[in-house]
């Protein structure tokens, strides 16, 4: 009888270390489902991810081949393709509530831009306009602090950032002779200690430049030659 138990306890063991390695090789495979159907919930875009890999033993994340592509009012063509982005964060930080990210590398291979047959255009329709001037009153809470409202954690910063950038497309559904691409030709920008939006000015500058107007049509579509220097991405993207 005590070597009946004994063998079913063994192989009650080894089961539940199958079970558990069943997990671990899967979970990542599970966690890419979820965040492509929380893309598609909360933007209303496909998205496609090649691989999630969530450290379980040490603090990093990783995301490769991320693709999102656009509602059919745009045709459903591509919107961006993201090769990598790779996190490392302090565990600590986050078991009191704070996002701090000791290395961010953000590679954003492709940004297409389109204009739909009835004139509007992918970044605008996704609240990428240009701010509003504010009118006389409360200031508005800053970005940050809409960011921990809606979280309910802190952020406080990133020590190491380095991103790429590589081409910008803009495909015009009304008449395709306004086509064009843009290579911007960023490899490994490394900024660090980004604690604030000022922080990114010079990455914005050096988009600008190297974008040759591309983002002018959507920053000052009335052509009244305001809004003209190379940070319009940042006032664009709402910086």
């Amino acid at each position: 009888m005590i070597r009946f138990f004994i063998r079913w306890a063994f192989r009650l063991f080894v089961l539940a270390i199958v079970l558990v390695v069943a997990f671990v090789l899967s979970f990542d495979s599970l966690m890419r489902v979820f965040m492509e159907h929380r893309i598609r919930a909360q933007t209303g875009m496909d998205a496609e991810i090649g691989r999630v890999s969530i450290g379980l033993l040490e603090p990093r994340v990783e995301i490769l081949d991320l693709k999102l592509f656009n509602p059919p009012d745009f045709g459903g063509t591509p919107f961006l393709n993201i090769p990598e982005i790779h996190v490392e964060y302090d565990r600590p930080a986050l078991s009191q509530g704070i996002i701090h990210l000791t290395l961010l590398r953000f590679n954003l291979g492709e940004l297409d831009v389109v204009k739909s047959r009835d004139g509007q255009t992918n970044l605008l329709s996704l609240g990428l306009a240009l701010p509003a001037k504010q009118s006389a009153g409360p200031a508005a809470p800053s970005a940050l602090a809409d960011f921990k409202q809606q979280t309910g954690y802190e952020f406080k910063g990133v020590d190491c950032l380095n991103v790429s950038v590589g081409t910008f497309k803009y495909l015009d559904l009304q008449n395709q002779k306004n086509n064009r691409e843009q290579n911007i030709g960023i490899e490994n920008c490394v900024l660090t200690n980004v604690t604030s939006k000022a922080a990114l000015v010079g990455l914005g500058v050096l988009v600008g430049l190297r974008s040759d107007d591309f983002f002018r049509p959507f920053v000052d579509p009335q052509g009244s030659g305001s809004g003209q220097s190379p940070s319009d991405l940042l006032k664009m993207l709402g910086h």
